[in-house]
């Protein structure tokens, strides 16, 4: 019989498997193509432009004169950036409020996360939907909430007014404080669910052999539940920090006129200015400050599926 019979169903099959593997890795590169190199391609473009009253307001890049076809890149407006101190002070607002309310979610969404991971096998669905409940409402919804909570006139000093702790409401709205808060209670559940997926799956003999040698339940918290929870809780604190930078919505309602961050300044220059180089290149700017924790995160998960591995 010919062997080359034989072996064609079986190149047929590595040739469709081929092809699909490549289908399959296709489709996750096209979406990054479509919805991220693409915009992000143009907004690089507009940000080495010139703003002028026109529609669309920027001077084009490529220009064909006299059937010449010429190039203007204006680097201009990233010289503008650093020379005004509106700005720099704008990136350092957003990491900084950013940060903060990290922080908070972790003080507060590790413990929830911890508890669930310890609770009985039954319990830990409905607590982990408890967690994702408030999500499935308006943001914009929850975050108004707040506004009823935190005002002069809101829940919360209506309620300490009530007891005499205070005599006069305290100014809780429009304040630091408040997009703190309200950035904490929006994306708490980034915190917590990669925390309690990480804990869910720690070895629960490591515990116990920790225990019948004498280590206290403190000692045993800090040598091995938290190294092992790490990978969970720079997860957390990247789903939570770098969406936070560029956060507009939690700092227009929550806070005031001292409250600055790149996302409201990105909305006036785009929108009240309509300066749109300008915008782009606060935008190029703040990406690339990105970049950099995400890069860090990527080369801590290869180092630790390196060790797993």
């Amino acid at each position: 019989m010919n062997r080359n019979l034989i072996a064609a169903p079986w190149v047929e099959r590595a040739r469709a498997a081929l092809f699909h593997r490549r289908v399959l890795l296709g489709i996750p590169f096209a979406w990054l193509l479509l919805f991220f190199l693409l915009p992000f391609a143009l907004i690089l473009k507009i940000s080495l432009t010139n703003a002028v009253m026109a529609i669309p307001p920027y001077e084009p890049v490529f220009r064909l004169v006299d059937n010449t076809l010429s190039v203007v890149v204006n680097f201009g407006n990233y010289l503008f950036l650093l020379s005004d101190s509106l700005y720099v002070a704008a990136y350092w607002g957003s990491v900084k409020t950013a940060f903060m309310a990290t922080v908070a979610c972790l003080l507060i969404g590790y413990p929830m996360a911890y508890a669930m991971a310890r609770a009985p096998r039954h319990w830990q669905l409905v607590l982990l939907l408890l967690v994702m409940l408030p999500s499935w409402t308006s943001f914009l919804i929850r975050v108004y909430a707040w506004m009823g909570i935190l005002g002069n006139q809101g829940l919360l000093n209506s309620f300490l007014l009530g007891l005499g702790v205070i005599s006069e409401p305290l100014k809780l709205l429009n304040t630091n404080f408040a997009v703190i808060l309200g950035i904490t209670y929006a994306y708490l559940p980034f915190m917590v669910l990669p925390i309690y997926t990480n804990l869910v799956k720690l070895d629960v003999r490591l515990l116990e052999t920790a225990s019948d040698l004498g280590c206290r339940s403190l000692t045993t918290f800090w040598a091995i539940t938290l190294p092992l929870s790490r990978a969970g809780i720079l997860a957390g604190s990247m789903l939570v920090f770098i969406p936070a930078v560029g956060e507009f919505v939690i700092p227009e309602l929550l806070g005031g006129p001292d409250t600055l961050m790149i996302g409201k300044v990105l909305w006036e220059e785009f929108f009240n200015n309509r300066d749109w180089p300008v915008a782009s290149s606060l935008a190029i700017v703040m990406l690339a400050l990105l970049l950099v924790p995400i890069v860090l995160f990527h080369r801590f998960q290869s180092r630790e599926m390196a060790k797993n591995g």
